[in-house]
């Protein structure tokens, strides 16, 4: 079984949550995804995001984060993407879209940060 420590972060690997962290200034609990490939590059990238971001919701909303971190109880919850360019492709746009509505129809705010490491 491949050590948890070895498994790639990313989008291409729904497996793990990629970072967990408290943005303090703002109170929000932060599960980020990273995606290190520019937008539009691999034929399964949506299909891949899909299952990531399927998997962040469950997390969230199945009461996995608060049973692994119990001193985040009851704040807001903040799905961020980490990408290396802006989504200019109408598909991608509209997929991100659809994305941020069933976040935001969950309590979960859904931010997409481009270029910032």
């Amino acid at each position: 079984m491949e050590d948890i420590h070895d498994m790639q972060r990313g989008v291409e690997n729904p497996e793990i949550i990629d970072l967990i962290t408290l943005d303090s200034q703002e109170g929000e609990v932060v599960l980020l995804v990273l995606e290190n490939r520019p937008w539009g590059s691999d034929p399964k990238q949506l299909e891949q995001f899909d299952e990531k971001l399927n998997r962040y919701l469950a997390y969230v909303l199945d009461g996995f984060l608060e049973r692994q971190y119990p001193q985040y109880e009851g704040l807001p919850v903040r799905i961020q993407i980490d990408c290396v360019d802006d989504p200019k492709d109408d598909r991608i746009q509209r997929f991100l879209e659809g994305v941020a509505m069933v976040c935001e129809q969950n309590g979960i705010s859904l931010v997409l940060r481009v270029g910032e490491k």
